[in-house]
């Protein structure tokens, strides 16, 4: 089973947060929220799957305490008053540090998984596709709240702008919970002035590069390549084969960095495309191609793990 995208990705949502989740939960369905727990707001924080934007009806109340040693709440409120909490005596999430946390819906509960280990289990307690609403409060700071759904797929050819499914080929389990890489799709009806491309991963520990590509037939229309060997994060356009000039200056410092979580957004404009990184704005590319229409493909590839593409 590989995971797609079952709604746009909240990205740098202020806190307190309170968000729809389109169609509700669904058994399968995977909520990565990404953030970084903050030292001057309290001592601790929450996220809660609900229904409604009223806080009297929350399935899922998952509440780290920096309180005691360190702790975590799970609790379910019904028509505004708590069930008995179940408390798990560890903390996996550290003041000042970034985090990834998973929920993973199923019919028997929901399985949380932080930092890519599995944490907790808690089983249902009230209808759970009645909820339909995320909120996050308490002393962090989010990154991106994203939504996944499972399908199973067949293998595809990895040839950019290409994606036939092989039918001589069963299908493959990718069992991390992540998009296969080299990662290749269409942009349909190419770039214009206000399409968003938008892409969501995280660097691998050990990474020395990876690349986004918008792409143009064969030609290379925009060339993102962030290398952390150099400590830059490298633009150019490859035409017929040929590269051109590279840009490499940056109004700040180096927006990527090894083992954590990033939001990419790629805004087309009528004389460049501007990209922003965790929500801050970067860089501007001025066109090099200017038949922005043929635009049409996405290459995502290097040192890894793709959670999340919008185009």
């Amino acid at each position: 089973m590989a995971f797609f995208s079952a709604q746009p990705p909240y990205l740098s949502p202020a806190v307190p947060f309170s968000g729809l989740i389109q169609g509700g939960l669904q058994d399968g369905l995977q909520i990565h929220v990404n953030g970084k727990v903050l030292y001057s707001s309290g001592t601790r924080f929450s996220v809660n799957l609900q229904t409604g934007f009223s806080e009297n009806n929350i399935a899922f109340h998952f509440n780290p305490r920096f309180e005691d040693g360190g702790y975590v709440v799970c609790n379910t409120k019904q028509n505004g008053s708590w069930g008995h909490e179940e408390r798990k005596r560890q903390m996996p999430f550290q003041m000042g540090k970034p985090f990834e946390l998973q929920f993973l819906v199923q019919c028997s509960g929901f399985r949380v998984v932080v930092n890519g280990s599995p944490f907790v289990q808690y089983s249902h307690r009230v209808p759970w596709r009645h909820v339909d609403t995320i909120s996050v409060a308490g002393a962090v700071q989010l990154s991106y709240i994203s939504f996944q759904t499972q399908t199973v797929i067949h293998t595809v050819q990895s040839v950019p702008g290409q994606m036939f499914p092989n039918p001589t080929i069963p299908p493959m389990v990718y069992p991390n919970l992540s998009y296969p890489m080299p990662y290749f799709t269409s942009i349909s009806g190419g770039l214009y002035p206000s399409r968003t491309i938008i892409v969501l991963g995280t660097v691998l520990p050990s990474a020395q590069r990876f690349h986004i590509n918008l792409r143009s037939g064969s030609d290379i229309a925009f060339h993102l390549n962030p290398r952390f060997n150099e400590n830059t994060v490298v633009r150019n356009t490859q035409i017929k084969g040929s590269w051109g000039s590279e840009e490499r200056s940056l109004p700040r410092a180096m927006p990527f960095s090894r083992g954590q979580s990033f939001s990419v957004w790629i805004m087309c404009e009528s004389h460049c495309l501007k990209v922003a990184v965790d929500g801050q704005h970067l860089l501007d590319y001025c066109h090099r191609l200017k038949n922005l229409c043929a635009i049409d493909n996405l290459e995502v590839a290097g040192d890894i793990q793709l959670t999340h593409v919008q185009t």
